[in-house]
Protein backbone atom coordinates (compact mmCIF):
# COMPACT_ATOMS: atom_id res chain seq x y z
CA UNK A 1 0.00 0.00 0.00
CA UNK A 2 2.96 2.82 0.84
CA UNK A 3 4.43 1.74 -2.28
CA UNK A 4 1.45 2.36 -4.53
CA UNK A 5 0.69 5.73 -2.66
CA UNK A 6 4.11 6.75 -3.20
CA UNK A 7 3.91 5.73 -7.12
CA UNK A 8 0.78 7.63 -7.38
CA UNK A 9 1.77 10.41 -5.35
CA UNK A 10 5.16 10.77 -7.56
CA UNK A 11 2.60 10.47 -10.94
CA UNK A 12 0.57 13.46 -9.43
CA UNK A 13 3.59 15.27 -8.64
CA UNK A 14 5.24 15.11 -11.55
CA UNK A 15 2.29 15.27 -14.19
CA UNK A 16 1.16 18.77 -11.79
CA UNK A 17 4.04 20.48 -12.04
CA UNK A 18 4.34 19.78 -15.75
CA UNK A 19 1.52 21.57 -16.10
CA UNK A 20 2.13 24.47 -14.10
CA UNK A 21 5.80 25.08 -15.96
CA UNK A 22 3.58 24.61 -19.15
CA UNK A 23 1.12 27.04 -17.87
CA UNK A 24 2.63 29.58 -14.93
CA UNK A 25 -0.42 31.89 -15.01
CA UNK A 26 -2.17 29.46 -13.39
CA UNK A 27 -0.43 29.71 -9.59
CA UNK A 28 -1.45 31.74 -7.56
CA UNK A 29 -0.31 35.47 -7.68
CA UNK A 30 2.22 36.23 -5.17
CA UNK A 31 5.03 39.19 -5.11
CA UNK A 32 8.21 39.28 -7.52
CA UNK A 33 10.15 40.03 -4.72
CA UNK A 34 10.27 38.02 -1.61
CA UNK A 35 10.76 34.73 0.03
CA UNK A 36 9.40 31.69 -2.57
CA UNK A 37 7.40 29.41 -0.70
CA UNK A 38 8.93 26.26 1.00
CA UNK A 39 6.30 24.00 0.24
CA UNK A 40 5.72 24.37 -3.84
CA UNK A 41 2.42 25.14 -5.26
CA UNK A 42 2.64 21.79 -7.05
CA UNK A 43 3.05 20.33 -3.56
CA UNK A 44 0.43 21.83 -2.38
CA UNK A 45 -1.88 20.74 -4.50
CA UNK A 46 -0.68 17.36 -4.86
CA UNK A 47 -1.37 16.84 -0.98
CA UNK A 48 -4.92 18.13 -1.31
CA UNK A 49 -5.99 15.56 -3.95
CA UNK A 50 -4.09 12.43 -1.94
CA UNK A 51 -6.15 13.63 1.29
CA UNK A 52 -9.47 13.47 -0.85
CA UNK A 53 -8.54 9.75 -2.49
CA UNK A 54 -7.29 9.04 0.94
CA UNK A 55 -10.99 10.10 2.73
CA UNK A 56 -9.64 12.66 4.93
CA UNK A 57 -12.20 15.08 5.80
CA UNK A 58 -9.99 16.98 8.25
CA UNK A 59 -6.90 18.88 7.80
CA UNK A 60 -5.55 18.83 10.51
CA UNK A 61 -5.90 14.94 10.72
CA UNK A 62 -4.64 14.75 6.93
CA UNK A 63 -1.23 16.99 8.39
CA UNK A 64 -0.07 14.71 10.79
CA UNK A 65 -1.11 11.96 8.84
CA UNK A 66 1.04 13.36 6.12
CA UNK A 67 4.10 14.10 8.82
CA UNK A 68 4.17 9.97 9.27
CA UNK A 69 3.62 8.68 6.46
CA UNK A 70 5.17 10.80 3.46
CA UNK A 71 7.81 12.40 5.14
CA UNK A 72 10.21 11.38 3.11
CA UNK A 73 8.52 12.80 -0.18
CA UNK A 74 6.97 16.01 1.49
CA UNK A 75 10.30 17.19 4.14
CA UNK A 76 8.20 20.76 4.85
CA UNK A 77 4.83 21.02 5.55
CA UNK A 78 2.70 23.79 6.82
CA UNK A 79 0.75 24.36 10.09
CA UNK A 80 -2.97 23.54 9.68
CA UNK A 81 -3.76 27.26 9.66
CA UNK A 82 -0.73 27.89 6.90
CA UNK A 83 -1.99 25.01 4.65
CA UNK A 84 -6.08 26.06 4.84
CA UNK A 85 -4.61 29.87 3.89
CA UNK A 86 -2.26 28.28 0.86
CA UNK A 87 -5.22 26.11 -0.56
CA UNK A 88 -7.10 29.24 0.00
CA UNK A 89 -5.62 31.55 -2.36
CA UNK A 90 -4.94 28.20 -4.75
CA UNK A 91 -8.83 27.85 -5.16
CA UNK A 92 -8.43 28.69 -8.96
CA UNK A 93 -5.33 26.63 -9.64
CA UNK A 94 -7.34 23.40 -7.81
CA UNK A 95 -9.91 23.46 -9.44
CA UNK A 96 -8.20 24.02 -13.36
CA UNK A 97 -5.96 20.75 -11.42
CA UNK A 98 -9.35 18.65 -11.19
CA UNK A 99 -10.94 19.16 -14.35
CA UNK A 100 -7.00 18.21 -16.00
CA UNK A 101 -6.70 15.25 -14.02
CA UNK A 102 -10.68 14.05 -14.57
CA UNK A 103 -9.59 14.64 -18.19
CA UNK A 104 -6.88 12.37 -17.92
CA UNK A 105 -9.17 9.29 -16.87
CA UNK A 106 -11.53 7.12 -19.30
CA UNK A 107 -14.54 8.41 -17.67
CA UNK A 108 -13.89 11.86 -19.25
CA UNK A 109 -14.94 10.13 -22.58
CA UNK A 110 -18.25 9.05 -21.77
CA UNK A 111 -21.25 10.70 -23.35
CA UNK A 112 -24.23 10.64 -20.68
CA UNK A 113 -23.36 13.09 -17.48
CA UNK A 114 -26.01 13.12 -14.73
CA UNK A 115 -26.84 16.71 -13.04
CA UNK A 116 -28.29 16.85 -9.69
CA UNK A 117 -28.19 18.86 -6.11
CA UNK A 118 -28.06 18.16 -2.40
CA UNK A 119 -29.20 20.50 0.00
CA UNK A 120 -25.59 21.82 2.79
CA UNK A 121 -27.72 22.73 5.51
CA UNK A 122 -25.22 25.83 7.61
CA UNK A 123 -27.84 26.60 10.57
CA UNK A 124 -31.11 25.87 12.08
CA UNK A 125 -31.88 28.64 14.39
CA UNK A 126 -33.00 32.24 13.46
CA UNK A 127 -30.02 33.61 15.45
CA UNK A 128 -27.75 31.86 13.01
CA UNK A 129 -29.66 32.81 9.86
CA UNK A 130 -29.30 36.30 11.13
CA UNK A 131 -26.00 36.74 12.18
CA UNK A 132 -24.37 34.26 10.21
CA UNK A 133 -21.69 35.61 7.30
CA UNK A 134 -23.67 33.42 4.94
CA UNK A 135 -26.76 35.71 5.55
CA UNK A 136 -27.30 37.08 1.89
CA UNK A 137 -26.08 33.66 0.01
CA UNK A 138 -27.62 30.89 2.15
CA UNK A 139 -31.85 30.69 2.13
CA UNK A 140 -34.82 28.75 2.99
CA UNK A 141 -35.34 25.88 0.80
CA UNK A 142 -37.15 22.62 0.89
CA UNK A 143 -35.69 18.83 0.11
CA UNK A 144 -38.04 16.93 -1.38
CA UNK A 145 -36.12 13.81 -0.50
CA UNK A 146 -35.65 14.35 3.06
CA UNK A 147 -39.18 15.99 3.08
CA UNK A 148 -38.06 19.36 5.44
CA UNK A 149 -36.80 22.85 4.82
CA UNK A 150 -33.88 23.79 5.54
CA UNK A 151 -31.47 26.91 5.79
CA UNK A 152 -28.41 27.10 4.13
CA UNK A 153 -26.71 26.70 0.16
CA UNK A 154 -27.47 23.71 -2.83
CA UNK A 155 -24.59 21.78 -4.25
CA UNK A 156 -24.94 21.29 -7.69
CA UNK A 157 -23.15 18.47 -9.45
CA UNK A 158 -22.56 17.41 -13.01
CA UNK A 159 -21.07 14.08 -13.24
CA UNK A 160 -20.33 11.01 -15.30
CA UNK A 161 -22.45 7.64 -14.64
CA UNK A 162 -19.19 6.51 -12.79
CA UNK A 163 -19.29 8.73 -10.14
CA UNK A 164 -16.56 11.20 -11.86
CA UNK A 165 -17.07 15.54 -10.85
CA UNK A 166 -17.20 17.13 -14.17
CA UNK A 167 -18.43 20.59 -13.16
CA UNK A 168 -20.30 22.10 -9.32
CA UNK A 169 -21.36 25.52 -8.07
CA UNK A 170 -22.90 26.32 -5.02
CA UNK A 171 -26.41 28.32 -5.18
CA UNK A 172 -28.96 29.50 -2.35
CA UNK A 173 -31.51 27.04 -0.99
CA UNK A 174 -34.56 28.15 -3.61
CA UNK A 175 -32.22 28.31 -7.12
CA UNK A 176 -33.71 26.09 -9.98
CA UNK A 177 -31.48 23.12 -10.58
CA UNK A 178 -32.33 23.62 -14.30
CA UNK A 179 -31.07 27.99 -14.43
CA UNK A 180 -27.63 26.17 -12.20
CA UNK A 181 -27.00 23.70 -14.88
CA UNK A 182 -27.23 26.13 -17.79
CA UNK A 183 -25.30 28.67 -15.46
CA UNK A 184 -22.55 26.03 -14.43
CA UNK A 185 -22.30 24.78 -18.67
CA UNK A 186 -22.08 28.69 -19.37
CA UNK A 187 -18.78 29.09 -17.50
CA UNK A 188 -17.04 26.21 -18.43
CA UNK A 189 -17.42 26.35 -22.40
CA UNK A 190 -14.35 24.55 -23.09
CA UNK A 191 -16.32 21.35 -21.33
CA UNK A 192 -19.00 21.74 -23.87
CA UNK A 193 -16.91 22.38 -26.89
CA UNK A 194 -14.93 18.97 -25.93
CA UNK A 195 -18.45 17.21 -25.96
CA UNK A 196 -21.05 18.94 -28.44
CA UNK A 197 -22.84 15.73 -28.50
CA UNK A 198 -23.19 15.04 -24.98
CA UNK A 199 -26.38 13.83 -23.42
CA UNK A 200 -27.24 15.07 -19.67
CA UNK A 201 -29.92 13.72 -17.14
CA UNK A 202 -31.61 15.45 -14.99
CA UNK A 203 -35.06 16.05 -13.00
CA UNK A 204 -37.58 17.15 -14.09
Amino acid sequence: MTNELDTLATALYVRIDDALKAQPHLAPWRPKVGLAPTLSDAELVTLAVLSALLGFTSERRWLRHARTELAGMFPYLPGQSGYNRRLRNACDLVVHMIRMLAADTSLWSDDVWVADSTPVECGRSRDTARRSDLAGWAQYGYCASHSRYFWGLRLHLLCTLGGLPVLFALSGAKADEREVLVGMLQAAPDVLAAHPQQTIIADR
